[in-house]
């Protein structure tokens, strides 16, 4: 089943001419959740053929404009296309104002309805839930308060032999329990282990995004050997000066965190303008973490 990152916007706080503001969309198990929205999120959403009607959860990391300025365009493009699903926004509070002004004036006949869930930026919480993943926000360190997301599959049950359902004449009610742990007394009598008659399921897959933060070393037991991590690296580590005043990370930042998390691979981007050629970025987080990725606008990243 599908578990797969979309980048739509790579660049920081200035889009180029191949780079959008920060946007992603992650699809787990035909479940899609956009994280971010900055200018033109729609414009990508088109280009790299999501459907619109599948993203009903928005998860904006903070109030910066390169990190939310695309929701006005998108939610009003949702009106003009007849939506009528709740569209849930997980945000800082203030959002909740900052877009009511805007839709008031150009927007004051939504057919659909937003919920707006506010962020805690003191602690690590559950902000959704369904019966395959959580997603959980934890506080980053930029200069304005800042969420990262967690996002992790639920352990799934185990996998019954489909021969030995057969074999054994194994009834409904009892293959819900087998898949739970249980063991099984066949009609003669004899005891089935449950490791006689099962697989061990796929291990459950996870996701983190940290946006804009400086060099933190508190999220490392949160993102802890996950399968993919997104960390911002806006400047190479010659800019490290700039990147602490500004509360950004380097390439060599990023690459320490997931090092120091064990995670699997790791993605950079929210790459400052200045950087044309984006090779020697990654390069230079490669010299740290070696299995590290430069996001590209465009860029689909499978989890397996």
């Amino acid at each position: 089943m599908s578990f797969t990152l979309t980048i739509l916007g790579s660049s920081s706080a200035l889009p180029t001419s191949e780079r959008f503001t920060t946007a992603q969309v992650i699809n787990i198990l035909e479940r899609f959740f956009l994280i971010d929205c900055g200018e033109g999120t729609q414009i990508q959403l088109r280009k790299y053929k999501i459907g619109f009607g599948k993203i009903n959860n928005v998860f904006i990391s903070h109030l910066h404009g390169d990190h939310f300025l695309g929701l006005l365009g998108l939610i009003s493009t949702f009106n003009l296309l007849g939506r009528e699903n709740d569209l849930n926004i997980y945000c800082p509070a203030e959002l909740e104002n900052i877009l009511n002004c805007q839709l008031n004036y150009f927007e004051n006949n939504l057919i659909f309805k937003i919920i707006y869930h506010p962020l805690n930026f003191n602690h690590t919480e559950i902000i959704y839930e369904d019966d395959k993943l959580t997603v959980k926000s934890f506080p980053l360190k930029h200069k304005i308060p800042t969420s990262g997301f967690l996002f992790e599959e639920k352990q799934k049950p185990k996998n019954i032999i489909k021969e030995k359902i057969e074999e054994l004449n194994i009834p409904i009610k009892e293959i819900i329990k087998i898949k739970q742990g249980h063991d099984f007394i066949a009609s003669t009598g004899k005891l089935y282990k449950n490791e006689e008659l099962t697989l061990s399921p796929s291990k459950p897959r996870s996701y983190a995004y940290c946006s804009d933060t400086s060099y933190c070393e508190d999220i490392i037991p949160i993102i802890k050997k996950v399968d993919l991590l997104y960390h911002e690296a806006t400047f190479m580590n010659d800019m490290k000066e700039r990147a602490k005043q500004t509360f950004h990370s380097t390439t060599i930042d990023a690459a320490t965190i997931a090092k120091k998390a064990d995670v699997k691979k790791l993605i950079i981007g929210h790459f400052s303008a200045r950087y044309k050629d984006i090779e020697p970025v990654l390069q230079e987080a490669k010299s740290v973490f070696p299995n590290t990725l430069a996001a590209e606008d465009g860029m689909i990243i499978s989890i397996k």
